[in-house]
């Protein structure tokens, strides 16, 4: 059976949690505990059996928790095809805004705030340029997606930003179009990002922990054209619902201590499109992993501009002005978004014989009260 990142967690969780009792978040924590259980009995599910060859087949309940790397595979599909249907007739830029290497320890340590302000002076500093006339004169549409991890899983927190070639006017009715080739420029970008983040910075307790050096350097901040912006969407995609790793890219898992044990796993590298293996004892694993788990509660994916949800009715009469048609309202029943367990499986196919296996009865959720 193929490694999963659930059989790391299993087999070095509770040492892992002991160990660092007093250090861990409680986000952490549940998105441990949560993958250890996915799809185990302790979930609960439901027991199936072949009435022709009396095979019997358990399915678990999934963890739901969106850094499992065994969930959310279905809602990538379900957000691209959303964000297709906002999508304008016009060319497509992507933004990606870099928060510097000595940011990221505080970052680390103060997820919420720093990817807050990650997000808001980004946007801000997008939009206060883009209303220059020498760049677009007007309001400008944008989809975040924050991205934590390299491929590696080191710590590399930065923002992508899909927006189209162009903005409204300040009369919020006529269409400002960008240069095809060139949207905003990358140095000015950079700088007003870079002054609109220590301005929001000084209002916050931790300011003082800053070096002063980070503010005098060339923050990074790309901006490239996409097209019409249907790969970029399909290159954003996985990040909405996919973890740091997943599990197809583990590859083994040496027994021993939390410490002495070393977990192997494969990526490509950016630099040079090569696959590379990089092996780490499964404590340093496990802390990589974790660094990428988000706050509860944390939105991850935000809408600027005319992308906004309250904007949407002027985003559809924009499609209309550049000649596209107004999309319907994408409204689905709650049977039509999710199907239960048992209805899926009651169509599930006996792996022996073929034929429709039959639901047996149900295995409860394991809790603190259960007998």
């Amino acid at each position: 059976m193929a490694l999963e990142l659930a059989d790391i967690f299993q087999q070095f969780g509770p040492a892992y949690r002991q160990k660092y009792a007093s250090k861990i978040l409680p986000s952490h924590r549940q998105a441990m505990k949560a993958i250890e259980s996915c799809r185990t009995e302790v979930l609960g599910g439901q027991v199936y059996a072949c009435s022709a060859c009396s095979e019997t087949r358990y399915s678990y309940h999934s963890c739901r928790n969106r850094h499992c790397p065994k969930c959310q595979h279905e809602q990538t599909e379900e957000w691209l095809e959303l964000q297709r249907k906002l999508l304008l007739p016009t060319p497509y830029f992507l933004l990606t805004f870099t928060l510097p290497a000595e940011l990221r320890q505080i970052a680390r340590q103060n997820q919420k705030l720093i990817y807050n302000l990650l997000f808001r002076t980004s946007a801000q500093a997008a939009q206060l340029l883009a209303k220059d006339p020498r760049f677009v004169g007007g309001q400008i549409g944008m989809v975040g997606v924050l991205h934590t991890w390299t491929r590696n899983l080191a710590f590399h927190p930065h923002v992508h930003y899909l927006a189209p070639g162009g903005g409204l006017d300040p009369d919020e009715h006529t269409w400002c179009p960008a240069n095809k080739k060139f949207f905003l420029p990358a140095r000015a970008l950079s700088k007003l990002f870079r002054a609109a983040f220590q301005r929001a910075l000084q209002r916050t307790a931790i300011y003082d922990c800053i070096p002063p050096k980070v503010w005098r350097k060339d923050w990074v901040v790309h901006c490239k054209a996409v097209g019409d912006g249907q790969a970029a969407l399909k290159y954003l995609a996985p990040y909405i619902h996919r973890v740091a790793i997943s599990n197809r890219r583990l590859l083994s898992l040496s027994s021993g201590r939390l410490e002495n044990a070393k977990v192997t796993f494969r990526y490509r590298s950016s630099k040079t499109g090569q696959i590379k293996r990089c092996t780490l004892a499964a404590e340093k694993f496990i802390q990589r992993f974790l660094q990428h788990v988000l706050p509860r509660g944390f939105v991850k994916v935000r809408y600027y501009g005319f992308f906004g949800a309250t904007c949407r009715p002027r985003l559809w009469a924009l499609q209309q002005q550049l000649a596209l048609t107004l999309p319907a309202e994408i409204t689905l029943s709650q049977t039509e978004q999710t199907e239960t367990d048992e209805s899926v499986l009651a169509r599930t196919q006996c792996p022996k014989c073929g034929n429709t296996m039959t639901f047996l009865r149900t295995i409860y959720r394991l809790t603190c009260r259960s007998p």
